[in-house]
């Protein structure tokens, strides 16, 4: 219980730091009672601490949850977890069943277990159990392991989604493998109770029987495929994600029945030389593209650019099956070795890819930029195009930089010139704009036919690709600068500017590094582009780059406009690929509303179900980005299963508690090192310098910095790999007297936990 502050400890009205400081060290008790209670404030002292809180909060500095206040991000006294994994030791680890990932990863927890009187044991949950938990200190010894602890109140249901792994038939039997890299343990599988699945099967089990000491025993529940079959590492991401990938036949039959759209209700321009820009392998082609130079005299040096988008809402009405399917999805799932579509081929590869030569329905927006690149005015069209040219980034920026072939020679002057002149102008307005300019280069895996990494490989970024990129950012603009001004309902691409949490943890990081960043009201993404400037061709790059990264709040969909800060937009909504995302679809259906364009608009009573549907396919594309990353882990980790032993030159991409991630330069293959095996020191995690130091040595490994690491072991299964680190550590100063007594006691804490796991194992 808080002290009660006299009056000569605190003035009548707490100060704001005194506030935050009660708010972090007492989180059971943040209502506004309990602070004035704390700080005896009475009277008209209530009305300042109520005006005091409402800036806190409004600052982002302290957060509202239900009638408490608590720091962003700290955890709730009471949760639902999910029991996931087990330890070699029988200690069991949970995870909030629910989780924001703007918050960070998901925390990790040590299951408590509570002893009550006369003997009696709190309630007995076990592996793949959701229960109702009271978070609590986090027990001595287990520093790096998880958040902190949690004591079960109450088993509330068994997780309905069965466990996914890799079946091992052994004799009398089989084991689970897992294919998590949060379940640890294998499962065992009675013979009886394998059913008809075979050695190598993708299966789905229900655990029947856990205990704290064994292995958990398994009931085969679903064979969802083989291994041994071609696409199979990226089913497993599609099952462990819940992605839908199989269409229902109502879906199938409406798709197949779709009529090409005629030209009613339509402005034909079938004449005007749009082309489509997109990569060698794409089999859809929703967006194409022209410009011409303005002859209007009062626009002298001006473009005229146009962008045509696939009429999706001519096939996919609101309310129908395809409808409720392509909600359903979100959006279209990109792996490696295949595409999980949004809506069924007969759409998207057919009817409404915008085909060379082939006559096809779409949405276009005619903007108009001055010479500086400054958008004059813009209009939507329900159109009938036929694209003039199929062409891939490689060879339409060959044909520009003096190299055409066959099919770009003769377009080079009448259809090309002209698109790369517009983009000149549209370039220099965007870097007058500032958008957030990160350098963080994206690594592309490449298969083999049988379905193996072939090799992993760093796309060259061409100009081509940004033409397209700003070209598609101009016309989401105009879609949503039309829709606003209409007052019609939209979803917003939105992207909040970071938190004041994130930005003073970078702020403390910079510092290490003996950069300041200004404190200011107005905050802008050139604030931090002058940060990359700086570190431009240093060793720091990388490490200040991912910081920057880290410190950004994530895009997500909303019909409520926040802008888009990376982009330094205002305005901004996805309006250029509807095959292959909702979001866009329901703006086509506004476009259509809002300028009385035909059939297809949006339905009655939108305004009440955009919140949700902006949850839901906000969930939808990072599940998305989960399995997509998931699946490479897995390829990667399969391809370097034969290589360990070998020793890589890497660098740390992350630092936690726990260890050590690495990223391989070779590969951009992520692995782990604990942090018990960097060597005989015990190392503490200093946060602000994203950073492990050694408590007597000094020696310090940090976020960024380039080392070699020998693998160790690789779980192609659940795409992990786990590596021993071969460098030293840079030289640093040897950790405090305090954090060094604490680091002490933490190691024997640790050995005594080792001592008593030998002995729980040898039971």
């Amino acid at each position: 219980m808080a002290r009660k502050l006299r009056p000569t400890d605190e003035p009548a009205t707490p100060t704001r730091e005194a506030i935050l400081r009660f708010v972090s060290e007492h989180p059971g008790k943040g209502t506004k009672r309990d602070i004035a209670r704390a700080f005896e404030v009475h009277g008209e002292g209530r009305v300042v601490l109520k005006r005091i809180l409402k800036e806190l909060e409004g600052e982002g500095l302290i957060e509202r949850r239900h009638r408490r206040f608590a720091e962003p991000g700290a955890l709730p006294a009471v949760m639902a977890c999910d029991i996931v994994s087990r330890d070699r030791d029988g200690d069991l680890y949970a995870e909030p069943a629910e989780w924001d990932p703007e918050q960070g990863p998901r925390p990790r927890f040590i299951v408590v277990a509570v002893r009550r009187r006369r003997g009696e044991h709190g309630p007995a949950a076990g592996l793949g159990d959701r229960v109702l938990a009271r978070v609590v200190e986090l027990p001595d010894g287990y520093e790096g392991l998880a958040r902190a602890g949690i004591r079960v109140m109450k088993v509330l249901e068994k997780k309905p989604e069965g466990v996914l792994g890799i079946l091992r038939v052994t004799d009398g039997g089989a084991r689970l493998l897992p294919i998590s890299k949060k379940q640890y343990e294998e499962l065992v599988i009675d013979a009886a109770d394998v059913g008809t699945a075979q050695d190598g099967d993708l299966v789905s089990v229900d655990i029947i029987r856990s205990g704290r000491f064994g292995l958990s025993r398994a009931r085969v529940r679903d064979t969802i495929g083989n291994l041994r079959s071609e696409k199979a590492v990226s089913m497993i991401a599609i099952h462990a994600n819940d992605i839908p990938y199989v269409f229902p036949e109502a879906v199938i039959r409406e798709a197949e029945a779709a009529k090409p759209a005629t030209m009613a209700g339509r402005d034909d321009w079938r004449a005007l030389p749009l082309v489509t820009i997109d990569p060698p392998d794409a089999k859809d082609h929703d967006d194409a593209v022209h410009a011409i130079a303005d002859d209007d005299p009062a626009n002298d040096g001006g473009h005229i650019v146009t962008v045509a988008i696939a009429d999706v809402s001519a096939y996919v009405r609101p309310g129908s099956d395809l409808d409720r399917e392509a909600l359903k999805r979100g959006n279209s799932v990109y792996f490696p070795d295949r595409v999980i579509p949004m809506l069924p081929e007969r759409i998207s590869n057919d009817l409404c890819s915008l085909k060379e030569g082939v006559d096809r329905p779409a949405i276009a927006v005619r903007m108009v930029f001055d010479a500086e690149g400054r958008k004059k005015s813009h209009t939507f069209h329900r159109i009938m195009m036929r694209s003039a040219a199929k062409l891939s980034y490689v060879e339409a920026q060959a044909a520009i930089d003096g190299v055409p072939n066959d099919r770009t020679g003769p377009i080079v002057d009448s259809i090309l010139k002209p698109l790369w002149k517009a983009y000149d102008i549209l370039a220099a307005a965007r870097d007058a704009r500032g958008p957030l300019d990160l350098n963080l280069p994206e690594r592309k895996v490449l298969l083999k036919p049988d379905g193996t990494v072939d090799r992993i490989v760093t796309p060259e970024r061409l100009t081509a690709h940004r033409l397209i990129e700003e070209f598609m950012i101009q016309a989401n603009v105009a879609a949503a600068e039309t829709l606003e001004k209409r007052r019609t309902p939209l979803l917003y691409r939105v992207h909040d500017q970071p938190s004041l949490a994130k930005l003073e943890s970078l702020r403390e990081f910079l510092a290490t590094l003996d950069m300041k960043i200004a404190k200011q009201g107005n905050l802008q993404p050139e604030l931090f582009n002058r940060i990359l400037e700086r570190v431009e061709g240093t060793p720091q790059a990388y490490l200040v780059n991912e910081v920057v990264l880290r410190s950004q709040s994530q895009a997500e969909y909303s019909p409520v406009n926040l802008g888009h800060f990376g982009l330094n937009l205002r305005k901004y909504a996805h309006f250029t690929s509807p095959i292959r995302r909702y979001a866009d679809l329901v703006v086509h259906r506004g476009l259509i509303t809002a300028l009385g364009l035909g059939e297809g608009g949006l339905p009655d009573g939108v305004e009440e179900t955009l919140p949700r549907v902006a949850e839901d396919i906000s969930a939808a594309e990072r599940r998305a980005m989960q399995a997509e990353r998931e699946t490479i882990d897995r390829l990667i980790a399969g391809w370097l299963s034969d290589r360990v032993g070998a020793v890589f030159r890497g660098r740390i991409s992350g630092v936690t508690k726990a260890g050590l991630f690495i990223r391989l330069d070779e590969t951009g293959a992520d692995g782990f090192i604990p942090i018990s095996t960097l060597g005989a020191d015990y190392f503490a995690f200093d946060e602000a310098r994203h950073a492990l130091i050694g408590s007597r040595s000094g020696e310090t490994y940090r976020l960024g910095d380039t080392v070699e690491v020998r693998l160790i072991e690789a779980a192609p299964f659940a795409g992990a790999l786990r590596f021993e680190m071969m460098s030293e550590g840079a030289a640093g100063r040897p950790l405090g007297r305090v954090a060094a007594m604490r680091a002490a006691k933490a190691r024997k804490d640790k050995e005594r936990k080792d001592r008593m796991g030998k002995v729980r194992r040898g039971r």
